[in-house]
Order: structure tokens, then C-alpha cells, then sequence
């Protein structure tokens, strides 16, 4: 007993010290409350991309606001009466916009902040949005009593063509979509870092206040499925693609035109001369080398025979039964003993021995035959 009580005194500053490092981390995550994050326009990031300036804005004007990441977690949430503001939508993929319009059509509206051409179209959207500067701000220029007296100011927003507020030589930043959709192509606005330029505070509060609930879709990658991914082809406006197909189609005739062929091979004269012996001497050493006895012997067949055709004055391409006849009336040798060494459809030699036969035969057969 007494041995653990002196251990306990001498791990007691250390102990002190453990206890006071949990408080400490427990002090910091109670007074931090909500975790921050770094996605743009999300309501818990502080940084200059975030909304949390927004989201806490409207919390203390009495909206209650619900956060829901991912598509799981709207379907989770009741919308019916409440408006619901869509963040980052060009992370969502075809399946994960059917199921927000699906879950979302008893809501007042669905906000789409931000956005691209892909998923323009997967909302509907015919005609894609283009990107514009807006330098100094825009006016509303519109009816509406909304947004009417208001201002907006930010760096580069999504013009939709068509009619609305905030209207430009290209259409408007704020749009009526199909069914309970409104298209906001100046998503900046909402931003800690812009939210306080021109009157775009005001249309935050305006636009998301409305109703006394507010849920903030914040989509997330892993809802996609495998074959309704943001993909290239969603990023790209459809009026690029008639370019693209263009572009491919005069780099496959360029690709024809150069690889044409340039007119049949030119024969040019080797710069050395080569004599007959040596080329023959180079082609039995590689008959030798490769153990082609077959093709030897063919070769010592053929020579022998023109050798003999020109010794008889019978002419290059004589019938071998016409060569044959006329060698053995000559030597005396049996038709088919001269037939066996002239045919070319004779065995092969076996071994290199009977090469060098049949070439000794051969050469002893064409000197019994005189010269005409």
C-alpha cells in the first residue's frame, strides 16, 4: 500500500498536467461551437469564401436554419414551406438533382447559387450561362419589388440568358428557373468577403429570409453514382462542341493529307559494287550460319541447271524434263539419276557431308557436259 502511494506522489505532476491538457481542449471545443470549415460558400467556413456572415445574419433575424450535407441528409430534413439554397451546385451529378428536385418541391423555392453549363442543364436549363465581369456593379432594372432598389457588386458572376433582375447584354444574374427554381448567377454576394459590398447584404437577407426556415444544401461527391459524375463534358457549354467535332475532323483530313504516300520508291545506284563471288561466298556463310541446307541446296540446283541450259544452247527457262533428257543423252547418265540431282523437289541434304556431295556431283555433271 505503501509503495503505491509513493508512486501516486511522485506521477502526481504528471498526472496534474493530463487532467488540466483534457480541460483545456474541452474549454476550446465548447467555446468554438460549430466546426469550421474551408468550403466555399459553406455556412460554417469564416474564411472570405465562406457564408458564415450570412448564415449567422439571418439566424439572428429569427430564421431558423437547418444544414444538410449531402443529398442523405436533405432528404432528412422537412423543406415543405421552407427555402432552400443550393451551394456549389456544379457538384452535383444528374441523380443527386432529381432527387433535390424530387425532395424539394414542397419548398417555397430552391435557390441554385453559383453554378455551370452542365449543371444548368441537368436543372432544365436549355440555354447555358455565360461568365461575366461585372466591374463596377449592376443595377436590379426590374420590377420586382424584391430585389428592385437594390445593387449588386462582385467580381465575376453567370449570366443566364432570358429575362429577370440584374439584366445585361448577355440576360440576367437573377432568374425565375422551372418550378419553384430561382437561379442566382451571382453567388459572390454571399461571400464573408463580399457581402458587404453594394447592396448585396441586402439581397442576401432579402432572397434567403423570406421564410421562416432556410435549409443550406451543401452537396457532397460522395452521393454521386458512378455514371452521373461532374464530368468534362458538363463543364463544357454546348456551344464549344460543334467547334470540338470541327477541330477533330480537320486534324483527321490534315493527318490524311500528310500521310499520303509521295509516289513510288526512286532506285538509287549502291555506292559500292559488290562482285558476284562475294555476294555468293557472303550467302552460303549465311546458309552455314543458319543451317538452311534446304535453301543451299535449292540455290546449287538452279545454278547447275542454267549453267547446263547454256552449255546445251536450250535457253534460259527450259522444261526441266526437256534439260533433263537432254543431259542424259548426252552423258549417258540414266534420265532419272540426272532427273534426282536437277529436281528441285528433291530431299534436302541431311547433314553439311551431303551438301558437299551433291555440290561435288553437281559439278562433275556439268563438266561431262561440253560447251556447245
Amino acid at each position: 500500500m505503501s509503495t503505491l502511494l509513493a508512486a501516486g506522489r511522485r506521477h502526481r505532476s504528471t498526472l496534474v498536467i493530463a487532467v488540466g491538457l483534457l480541460i483545456a481542449v474541452a474549454l476550446v471545443v465548447l467555446l468554438q461551437g460549430r466546426a469550421r470549415t474551408v468550403e466555399p460558400l459553406d455556412p460554417d467556413n469564416p474564411g472570405p469564401e465562406g457564408a458564415r456572415a450570412v448564415a449567422r445574419v439571418l439566424a439572428d433575424e429569427g430564421v431558423e436554419l437547418s444544414v444538410a450535407r449531402g443529398a442523405d441528409a436533405l432528404e432528412d430534413v422537412v423543406v415543405a414551406g421552407a427555402t432552400v439554397l443550393v451551394a456549389r451546385p456544379e457538384l452535383l451529378g444528374t441523380s443527386t438533382v432529381a432527387r433535390l428536385l424530387d425532395h424539394g418541391s414542397a419548398a417555397t423555392r430552391i435557390v441554385v447559387a453559383g453554378g455551370s453549363p452542365g449543371t444548368a442543364e441537368a436543372f432544365g436549363i436549355t440555354a447555358p450561362p455565360s461568365s461575366v465581369d461585372l466591374g463596377d456593379g449592376r443595377d436590379a432594372g426590374c420590377s420586382d419589388p424584391l430585389v428592385q432598389d437594390l445593387r449588386i457588386v462582385v467580381d465575376r458572376a453567370l449570366e443566364y440568358p432570358g429575362k429577370g433582375c440584374f439584366a445585361g447584354p448577355g440576360g440576367a444574374l437573377l432568374v425565375d428557373g422551372p418550378r419553384n427554381l430561382v437561379l442566382l448567377g451571382a453567388d459572390e454576394a454571399l461571400t464573408n468577403d463580399q457581402v458587404l459590398r453594394g447592396d448585396n447584404a441586402a439581397l442576401a437577407l432579402r432572397l434567403l429570409g423570406q421564410d421562416e426556415r432556410l435549409v443550406w444544401y451543401v452537396p457532397d461527391l460522395t452521393d454521386l453514382t458512378g455514371d452521373d459524375g461532374v464530368s468534362a463534358a458538363t463543364l463544357v457549354p454546348r456551344w464549344i462542341r460543334p467547334g470540338l467535332v470541327l477541330l477533330v475532323l480537320v486534324l483527321g483530313a490534315m493527318m490524311l493529307w500528310r500521310g499520303r504516300r509521295l509516289g513510288p520508291l526512286s532506285v538509287e545506284p549502291l555506292p559500292v559494287v559488290v562482285t558476284a563471288a562475294e555476294t555468293t561466298r557472303s550467302q552460303g556463310r549465311l546458309y552455314r550460319r543458319s543451317g538452311d541446307r534446304g535453301h543451299a541446296a535449292a540455290a546449287l540446283r538452279a545454278a547447275s541447271q542454267d549453267r547446263l541450259a547454256e552449255r546445251l544452247a536450250l535457253g534460259a527457262g527450259v522444261p526441266l524434263e526437256e534439260l533433263v533428257r537432254a543431259v542424259s543423252a548426252r552423258t549417258g547418265r540414266p534420265e532419272h539419276e540426272v532427273h534426282a540431282l536437277l529436281s528441285p523437289a528433291a530431299a534436302a541434304p541431311a547433314h553439311d557431308k551431303d551438301l558437299i556431295t551433291l555440290a561435288t556431283t553437281l559439278a562433275a555433271l556439268e563438266e561431262e557436259v561440253p560447251l556447245q
